[in-house]
């Protein structure tokens, strides 16, 4: 954790970080996803080894921080590794909690900031926009983000069960430690209407009050706060209840009209168990609360080998993308080549095509050029969907050979071409 603290660039401007990076030679093309589970860099770069050597420069600067603190815990992926390790987070499959929603919207702000001081570039591009549709397509097809996983989110979710919309519910935490925080700024979340904060040290009141733009109450005003709420939550470090039953009948009354919902997630237990016992009232604790979240954990790993077949499924479409590319010059001198002939071709008929009318001569033309690109069309696709590199290699290499791609002389002249044809037109008489 502290070393994940002094490498965090999320709470400084990631496109400052992009910036920077963009001064280091080997990075083309950059992006920075930090969240509070993972410091991560993306390059564009012509040789992997030096940009890892750039990169680990970068981040010992940057951060001013020794690499000798932060090397042996980075790790690196090239190519289709790379792309498989961003579907996996933009998937919510590298989370600390499997499935949970924020990391898209982290994915793609990330993106965004790169993209805004002009940091991304094709490729960049291509993989960002393919994690987004990852991601989409793991929430849309699986259940993976479904349920509660924390207590917080459990006891929200609980509350939503109880009252339906949350907007407008008045809310008292006792309290204000980390879990009475995190529920807290849950409930805000999700719109309720007054949050009310106490606790016996009232600074700390003060601060998780501001912190959800709430108010705080006196300590000795617990029974007035509970007496004028929907839902209370209560994590204290007291050692016996603050709130038992007869204080919540005085209250209250012994048969209330609407619905109060409890949260007690202290241990020891803040509030006496009979008080779940009085009518309207619903009062869960930790062990309450934990069970739903295993539940809902234990539905989410069953939901796993489905989100990563969708990984696997789009990274082999990705993958494939990602080889055409290799072949895509000579893709663009193969037509380039067969388009010289064809000019060629119809310069050396431009005699006994003059008497043809205007609209004539553009229909030779049109014909001619659909004639080309009908017999490169499946050579075309048979490349770019060629099953590895080194087969790719040696497609392309044949090509180049076959056709004279490389020949600087057959490629830059019409004229050359033209005999060229010529020749094999003698050849075949």
């Amino acid at each position: 954790m502290e070393l994940r603290e002094r490498l965090d660039f999320s709470s400084r401007d990631l496109g400052a970080a992009v910036q920077a990076l963009a001064l280091r030679p080997s990075a083309d093309e950059s992006v920075v996803l930090s969240t509070c589970n993972r410091s991560e860099i993306y390059v564009v770069c012509s040789d992997p080894a030096r940009a890892r050597e750039e990169v680990a420069a970068f981040l010992s600067e940057y951060h001013d921080l020794p690499q000798s603190a932060f090397t042996p815990h980075l790790f690196s992926h090239d190519n289709e590794a790379a792309a498989r390790h961003l579907f996996r987070v933009a998937a919510g499959l590298d989370s600390l909690v499997i499935g949970e929603p924020q990391i898209l919207g982290q994915v793609k702000d990330a993106f965004q900031a790169a993209s805004e001081h002009h940091r991304t570039g094709p490729m960049l591009s291509k993989l960002f926009h393919w994690s987004f549709v990852v991601g989409k397509r793991v929430r849309a097809e699986t259940a993976l983000g479904e349920g509660a996983v924390s207590i917080s989110f459990a006891a929200v979710a609980l509350a939503r069960k109880i009252f339906g919309q949350l907007n407008g519910r008045r809310v008292l935490v006792v309290g204000a430690g980390e879990i009475s925080t995190l529920t807290a700024q849950h409930l805000r979340s999700n719109g309720v209407g007054e949050i009310a904060v106490t606790s016996r040290t009232a600074a700390h009141a003060d601060t998780l009050a501001a912190s959800v733009n709430g108010l705080s109450i006196a300590w000795d005003d617990l029974a007035l706060g509970v007496s004028s709420a929907d839902i209370v939550v209560t994590a204290t470090g007291s050692q016996r209840p603050i709130i038992t039953r007869a204080q919540i009948e005085a209250v209250t009354g012994r048969h209330r009209r609407d619905p109060l919902f409890i949260i007690d997630v202290a241990v020891p237990r803040d509030v006496e168990a009979s008080v779940g016992d009085i009518e309207q009232v619903f009062l869960y604790n930790v062990d309450d609360l934990q069970s739903i979240v295993q539940e809902n954990l234990s539905r989410r790993s069953s939901e796993v080998a489905r989100a990563e077949a969708i990984v696997s499924e789009e990274l082999a479409k990705f993958a494939a993308w990602l080889r055409s590319r290799g072949a895509v010059p000579t893709i663009v001198a193969l037509r380039e080549r067969f388009e010289r002939i064809r000019r060629a071709e119809l310069n050396r008929l431009d005699g006994k095509l003059a008497g043809l009318p205007p609209e004539g001569r553009a229909r030779v033309d049109e014909v001619t050029r659909l004639i080309v690109e009908k017999l490169l069309l499946e050579p075309t696709e048979q490349l770019k969907a060629l099953p590895d590199e080194e087969t790719q290699v040696a497609y392309t290499e044949a090509i180049n050979r076959l056709f004279r791609l490389r020949d600087a002389e057959s490629l830059s002249s019409s004229d050359d071409t033209a005999a060229e044809i010529r020749r094999t037109d003698r050849r075949g008489k």
